[in-house]
């Protein structure tokens, strides 16, 4: 005998709404739904309108993440502008944040990475990195780029003793065909990547970069901070 929740699930489910729905709606779980639906069939209006009704479905549930998400965007970077005028005054942090916006990774995909061929400049962005963003020592990853004239080097090695990084924590090394016969600077071994894989780190040092930039009026700093984010924009 069919139960008053069981007749509803079912016009429910003709007429479009998806199982989410019906479920959060009768208080009943997905498995009970799918013992009562599964062997129902629906004509073909039926079916698109089903169709239909998933579809809003993920498009509300991608909207609602999307404004979670900026919501979170917004709380991150404020506090971090916040954040930048107490630490304005240090010569060591805003060094360091001006290294990062002028060779920092600045995209969409929201990982902090700063890459150089300068063991100096990498040495301090690790100093950098270490104490004024406090990444733990296992979310550091490196990655090498080298041309293939390093005859008897071990570029991993040398920036492993530069970074402080263990050898297991360096990505696959890229080599990179060269037309040269032989490599002019003798110095040379390779560009070092150093990347974090840390969405809130971007959004706090893009937070800084947007604060160190409005006093000059930039154009991007006109913008308002989530929109410089989201457009992949926050270099100003």
């Amino acid at each position: 005998m069919k139960t008053k929740e069981h007749i509803e699930a079912v016009r429910m489910y003709r007429s479009g709404i998806p199982y989410s729905k019906i479920a959060s709606s009768l208080h009943v779980s997905r498995g009970t739904l799918s013992l009562w639906l599964r062997d129902l069939e629906l004509s073909p209006a039926q079916q698109q309108r089903l169709a239909l009704g998933r579809a809003k479905s993920r498009y509300a549930g991608s909207k609602a993440q999307q404004a979670r998400r900026i919501a979170k965007t917004q709380e991150i970077i404020e506090a971090a502008r916040k954040e930048f005028v107490l630490r304005a005054k240090d010569p060591f942090f805003v060094s360091g944040l001006c290294l990062y916006w002028a060779e920092g990774d600045k995209n969409k995909q929201e990982r902090v990475k700063f890459t150089n061929s300068d063991p100096a400049m990498i040495a301090f962005m690790m100093k950098w990195l270490r104490e004024i963003c406090k990444v733990p020592e296992s979310k550091f990853r490196i990655g090498l780029h080298v041309h293939d004239l390093l005859p008897g080097k071990n570029p991993k090695k040398y920036w492993s003793k530069i970074t402080d990084i263990d050898e297991r924590q360096f990505h696959k090394t890229f080599i990179k065909k060269s037309t040269l016969r032989q490599r002019r600077n003798v110095l040379y071994n390779g560009t070092c990547a150093v990347a974090v894989y840390d969405k809130a780190l971007f959004r706090r040092i893009a937070g800084w970069r947007l604060a160190i930039a409005e006093p000059f009026s930039m154009p991007a700093a006109k913008l308002p901070v989530v929109q410089r984010i989201e457009r992949g924009t926050s270099n100003p």
